[in-house]
């Protein structure tokens, strides 16, 4: 069973799942940083979503999207597929909801996400990514066992959830030029596409990607969606191999453009988060703030956002701590 999700989000269903998340996800602060404002010639605002519930702006999707189930749906339970931060989302979801939840993760997923997602009370079923199809397996186990599947951001309920930080963001600084988004699978983006349109047209809305995973950049180029084999980078949480039926549209028509960067861009934010801004990010997090140092074009002196009011939304700070610090000590 998958929650019906056959028609494209709008904006007035950003706006309710802002109703429906009031008092269950954080507002989460938007910092700034003279250091980096002063490089890059721009006004920077960082929506910190690496201080959301979970770790990750993931939880507004899952729970706008449980939220939904109907009594029967409540009583057979979600099943999910995903990496991590979705995952754990989805399981904190279903705990405040009183719904069991089960999510398929790649047996090398991190062991930090996997670990909270069964803390959270989700039960984990494991899967070879390179020899196993997690969508099928997740499809099979659904029918299996009457669960509702709710995968990671091709739903217009996740998309719509996802949709609030760029919402709240708007909301605190209205008059942005420029936002900059990670992406992986879209969810996250297309929400933002469809805040800012309403509330923000003349602002330019990015995409950014790792440069190993550039699956939505090659689909903006052709026309279609293109799937490609298993992105290898750093960005765990954007390892998608292809966007949506319901975010590639979405971002084929409001998305300014597609950027993206490499492995050590990513490692070079998260040494500046770290040592300016005092905050824990992840790899899939920096992708925003990496593409908007790269747009700038600071390296060469075109200051491509000089006087512009720019938007970042910092997505996730669920990092192992080991492998963290080998990040920063590289």
């Amino acid at each position: 069973m998958t929650l019906p999700s056959l028609t494209l989000p709008t904006y007035e269903d950003v706006v309710t799942a802002a109703q429906r998340l009031s008092g269950k996800a954080h507002r989460t602060p938007v910092q700034r940083s003279a250091h980096m404002e002063e490089r890059l010639g721009a006004k920077l605002f960082f929506k910190c979503e690496n201080m959301q519930r979970t770790g990750a702006f993931k939880f507004r999707g899952a729970y706008n999207a449980l939220a939904q189930f109907s009594d029967a749906q409540r009583e057979g339970g979600v099943l999910t597929f995903s990496a991590g931060n979705h995952a754990q989302a989805i399981a904190l979801s279903a705990r405040l909801l009183d719904m069991p939840a089960l999510v398929v993760m790649p047996e090398d997923a991190a062991h930090s996400k996997m670990a909270a997602t069964r803390e959270y009370g989700a039960q984990v079923v494991t899967y070879n990514r390179h020899t196993e199809d997690r969508e099928a397996i997740s499809r099979q186990l659904a029918q299996e066992r009457g669960m509702t599947l709710v995968p990671p951001f091709d739903h217009a309920h996740v998309i719509a959830g996802q949709g609030t930080a760029a919402l709240e963001l708007l909301q605190e600084v209205p008059d942005l030029d420029y936002l900059f988004v990670s992406l992986g699978g879209g969810g996250l983006l297309s929400g933002s596409l469809l805040a800012a349109q309403a509330l923000a047209p003349h602002c330019k809305v990015i995409g950014v990607e790792p440069a190993t995973a550039n699956d939505a950049q090659q689909s903006l180029h052709a026309g279609h969606i293109v799937r490609i084999a298993h992105p290898q980078t750093i960005a765990d949480g954007a390892q998608a191999q292809a966007l949506g039926d319901l975010t590639f549209p979405i971002i084929r028509d409001h998305a300014e453009d597609i950027i993206t960067v490499s492995d050590q861009q990513l490692i070079e934010a998260l040494r500046f988060f770290a040592e300016r801004m005092k905050i824990v990010v992840e790899p899939t997090g920096a992708l925003a703030f990496a593409g908007a140092q790269a747009f700038s074009g600071e390296d060469d002196g075109a200051r491509l956002l000089q006087g512009e009011r720019v938007g970042i939304i910092i997505s996730g700070g669920n990092v192992d701590l080991a492998r963290y610090s080998r990040f920063l000590a590289d």
